[in-house]
C-alpha cells in the first residue's frame, strides 16, 4: 500500500456539511461528483496528500443510506492506494482478509475500488484504490 489516499465520511447533507468542511480545513471544496452504481454523492477536500470525501445517499438502499440509518454521520472508511489493485486482492485474500468484491468496480475520482470486510480489519471499513489509466 502505497499511502492514504482518502477518508470517507457519511453525511446527511452535502449542503450542510461541504460549508462546515470548508470552514473547519480552511479550503474549498474542489470536486462534487454522484456514483450512480453507488447512489451516492459525494465531495472531495485536498488536506496535504490525503483527500476527505463526503458521502451523502441518494437512494435508500445504498450502503451510505445503511451506515447513517445503522451509525449515523462519521467517519466511513479510510482507503489506501495501490499500485496494482489486482495483485494487492490476490496478496491480501492469500493473507485471509474477505474482500467485499470479487472484481475492482469503478468508484469516484476516476479510481478503481475494492472494500475490505470490517469484521477482519477491527471494524474499520478499509478500501483499497488505484488510479484508472
Amino acid at each position: 500500500m502505497l499511502k492514504v489516499e482518502h477518508i470517507g465520511i457519511a453525511v446527511n447533507s452535502l449542503s450542510v456539511s461541504i460549508p462546515l468542511f470548508e470552514k473547519l480545513l480552511n479550503t474549498p471544496c474542489y470536486k462534487t461528483e454522484g456514483v450512480e452504481s453507488e447512489q451516492v454523492q459525494t465531495a472531495f477536500f485536498q488536506q496535504g496528500d490525503t483527500k476527505i470525501e463526503l458521502l451523502e445517499a441518494t437512494g435508500p438502499g445504498s450502503a451510505i443510506a445503511k451506515f447513517l440509518d445503522k451509525k449515523g454521520e462519521g467517519m466511513h472508511h479510510i482507503a489506501f492506494e495501490v499500485a496494482d489493485i489486482y495483485a494487492e486482492m490476490k496478496r491480501l485474500q492469500s493473507e485471509g482478509f474477505v474482500l467485499l468484491q470479487e472484481t475492482p468496480k469503478k468508484g469516484a475520482d476516476n479510481k478503481l475500488i475494492c472494500f475490505l470486510h470490517p469484521k477482519n480489519t477491527n471494524g474499520v471499513l478499509i478500501e483499497i484504490c488505484q488510479d484508472i489509466k
